[in-house]
């Protein structure tokens, strides 16, 4: 009976030792066996045979080779993303063709990207990353050209008064250059971040007065800006479906006549939004945009928004119809780059908004990509 007590016990030793090597051996095995799951929950597989079959000609519009980085957002939400979600937007633009990155702003009131001493003695927040180097960085690994968007304090918006932007921006612009501009290859440019849409109290001046520095610290490198049309779209914080008192494209032209006139000396690009005007209207406001940037040497851009200002809650993915109609309409016009706001949430595969994913297919199989 002890002979066979013993057996047992080695028997039952030698059992667990397998099932313990068996154990630890699991996950690797499904590790290796493991394979990518089709379909959904449902399995219901995406049949590769099946293909858009687009009515209209292909690649008729502008492509968009620019995108703004909306990380320090005014009306949008974060996505709280980490670098190694970046760096996996940053191939997914250039798989399209994207090949310049604006930050929007380098700081909005007490938010910032970096962390700027100026800023941080003035009462900003400090980031928990640094932004700025981070977009320097990862637009250094793929090619792509990087354009810093200059700080908003928030007083333009509270008074009407552009002036009030000029300060800050003295000390900003500077250590900019400094911690990036001289570092970085990929540092390209600058973006002159205050929004107008006419004629606006100290915003020549103060265009002027920025871009004369940003040149002056970076040897020449180029500055823009982007304001919208005071279109029938232009309807953001008065409670009204349609603008009432929409800009004439007469006035318009008359104004941004006196704005190019007092700046281009030191504004070498404007990208217009293109979201503040109805479809129908495009060709009007985007010859006059061409004509006016031709007579003062300006570069004419698009801001070629991909989110939907038509839709009653803001701001959701754009149907891909309307960014068509929009490239197209600069293209026709002559512009001469196109740029997005915003690539991250409105296009990306990877965006909290799952219709993003599916603009960025549409706009592939629209320019054949």
């Amino acid at each position: 009976m002890k002979a066979i007590f013993i057996n047992n016990m080695e028997n039952r030793r030698e059992f667990l030792k397998k099932g313990a090597l068996a154990a630890a051996a699991a996950p690797l095995l499904a590790t290796a066996c493991k394979t990518e799951p089709r379909g959904d929950k449902y399995g219901i597989d995406p049949d590769p045979s099946v293909e858009s079959k687009l009515i209209v000609p292909k690649g008729a519009g502008l492509p968009i080779t620019g995108t703004f980085l909306d990380e320090i957002s005014h009306d949008i939400p974060h996505q709280n993303w980490g670098e190694r979600e970046w760096d996996r937007d940053f191939r997914y633009m250039k798989a399209i063709g994207i090949d310049t990155v604006i930050d929007i702003r380098c700081g909005y009131r007490k938010f910032i990207t970096y962390p700027s001493p100026y800023l941080l003695k003035k009462g900003c927040y400090m980031p928990s990353v640094d932004l700025i180097d981070m977009f320097c960085r990862l637009a250094e690994k793929y090619g792509m050209k990087f354009m810093l968007g200059l700080y908003d304090s928030g007083k333009y918006w509270d008074t009407g008064d552009m002036s009030y932007e000029v300060e800050s921006n003295r000390f900003v612009i500077d250590e900019v250059w400094e911690r990036y501009g001289s570092k970085y290859k990929s540092f390209g440019g600058w973006y002159i971040s205050g929004e107008i849409s006419r004629a606006t109290k100290g915003a020549i001046e103060s265009f002027r007065t920025m871009g004369r520095q940003c040149k002056e610290v970076s040897g020449g490198l180029p500055t823009f800006i982007s304001p919208w049309i005071d279109g029938k779209k232009a309807v953001m914080g008065t409670g009204k479906m349609t603008n009432d008192e929409a800009v004439s494209v007469a006035q318009h032209e008359k104004e941004w006549n006196e704005i190019f006139d007092g700046i281009h000396e030191y504004v070498d690009a404007c990208a217009f939004q293109d979201g503040h005007i109805d479809y129908d209207e495009l060709d009007a406001f985007f010859s006059v945009n061409k004509k006016l940037a031709d007579r003062y040497g300006m570069q004419c851009w698009t801001n070629a928004e991909t989110f939907d200002r038509d839709m009653p809650i803001h701001f959701f993915p754009l149907k891909f119809d309307k960014l068509r109609l929009k490239l197209e309409a600069a293209r026709r016009c002559g512009y001469d780059k196109a740029i997005t706001f915003e690539f991250s949430h409105f296009m990306s595969p990877q965006s909290a908004y799952l219709q993003a994913g599916h603009l960025y297919d549409r706009y592939k199989e629209y320019f054949g990509l």
